[in-house]
């Protein structure tokens, strides 16, 4: 079924009775031409990319839970292209052009909002970064706007502008960024992948990698054995776990991060508002519940759940920055586990095992880099060479130590990315 305007008000006229399943739930095939662990929005968007881009079909995404259960239904939803650095600006500006016609491209409402970023400076030598990283974004392609304090006032007037510790002195905003609703994405590229012929196979975990002289030759499965020409390791906070199983030691530690949103209220924020001196982000859904989020928990873990003192430390910061949200109750809160670069970026990358593909290390940058995730890693498969957008994102940079992109210039530390 085509999703338009003329079907809600024909289902809604006959009791809602003649939709159908978005997609199906097949048992596994013995073989596949290309086998994708992990059933996120990469490894979703993956999978339809090769469908529709490349022809391929004949694929099996496999994933240990449900479609959309990971990090992709559990995040602060925010999409952009304001990075500076080459490598990471032409990926996330190809990024956003897919998102810009992903509702289109899917037939299926995302909840794609642009309703803008705004990335707070606090002093006049944040004022000169945030102009050199503007132009930086305006010469990729992308759009920025300096802001002085007035300007950040039409926008968020809320705000604590005269702070004694941080006064806010303007801001860069990013008019093209803002929104899309985390588990639409998944569904969204579920369906689409489903009607071109993959399978979705779900409570599926995947127990080894079989390989044979130097190829991967498929992948063991609770639900027996499945074989592939080539198989892609798209397993966000995980891929260090299912790296080792091919024998393999990422240069990637998992982190937790968590978010929290409020109750539902009145709508007074339009925009996405990030304080980067408390390391502290915000944005208010269409439900009307603040949806924020800080800092990593600063230790290395599987374990997807917060603790109380970083907690309380983005409370501290919404407080800093928005005095008046005080009132409002925390509904609820999820921790998310990071898969940490040491440079802060990304990897879509070959292997040293021929057929064996990698895509990690976003970092905080997961949700917002799903369709060029996919639209990369589909090419790097269906080719075997690197899209344009994804150059520089090789593994190959953690040995040689040349290329290394550390956008914040934090030094080779996962958890200060």
């Amino acid at each position: 079924m085509r999703y338009s305007a003329w079907q809600v008000f024909k289902q809604g006229l006959t009791g809602n009775k003649g939709w159908g399943q978005a997609w199906r739930s097949p048992a596994p095939k013995a073989e596949y031409d290309i086998v994708i662990i992990g059933g996120g929005g990469h490894g979703l968007a993956t999978a339809y990319y090769l469908a529709a881009k490349h022809g391929i079909t004949n694929i099996a995404v496999v994933e240990k839970g449900y479609l959309g259960g990971g990090n992709i239904g559990r995040n602060t939803t925010i999409v952009r292209a304001n990075y500076a650095l080459a490598g990471n600006s032409e990926f996330y500006s190809n990024s956003l052009r897919l998102w810009e016609g992903l509702e289109r491209e899917l037939n299926y409402n995302v909840m794609h909002s642009q309703r803008g970023i705004i990335n707070l400076f606090h002093s006049d030598g944040q004022r000169d970064y945030a102009a050199r990283r503007g132009n930086a974004m305006v010469n990729q392609g992308d759009d920025a706007v300096l802001l002085d304090r007035a300007g950040v006032a039409k926008h968020a007037p809320f705000l604590d502008f005269d702070n004694v510790r941080f006064p806010v002195y303007g801001g860069l905003m990013h008019p093209r960024g803002g929104t899309a609703r985390h588990d639409a994405v998944a569904w969204g590229y579920a369906r689409g992948a489903d009607q071109r012929g993959v399978d979705l196979i779900q409570q599926c975990e995947v127990t080894g990698i079989d390989t044979a002289e130097g190829k991967v030759t498929g992948v063991q499965t609770t639900r027996g054995p499945i074989r592939a020409k080539k198989v892609a390791m798209i397993a966000a906070g995980r891929s260090g776990q299912v790296a080792a199983m091919a024998g393999m030691r990422l240069p990637v530690e998992s982190h937790i991060l968590q978010a929290f949103v409020t109750e539902g209220l009145k709508p007074f924020l339009d925009t996405v508002v990030t304080f980067g001196m408390g390391h502290f982000y915000i944005s208010q859904s269409d439900k009307g519940g603040l949806v924020f989020g800080g800092d990593l928990d600063m230790y290395a873990s599987y374990a997807a759940r917060g603790n109380l003192p970083m907690a309380e430390h983005v409370m501290e910061a919404a407080m800093t920055l928005m005095p008046a949200i005080g009132k409002s109750r925390v509904l609820r809160s999820w921790g998310g586990i990071m898969d940490m670069s040491p440079d802060g970026s990304p990897i879509i990358d070959t292997t040293h095992i021929d057929g064996l593909i990698l895509n990690t290390g976003w970092c905080y940058g997961g949700f917002k880099a799903v369709p060029g995730s996919g639209w990369a890693t589909a090419h790097l498969l269906a080719t075997g060479q690197p899209h344009a957008s994804a150059e520089k994102l090789r593994l190959d940079r953690f040995t040689t130590g040349r290329g290394l992109m550390d956008e914040e210039g934090t030094g080779a530390q996962h958890n200060l990315h």
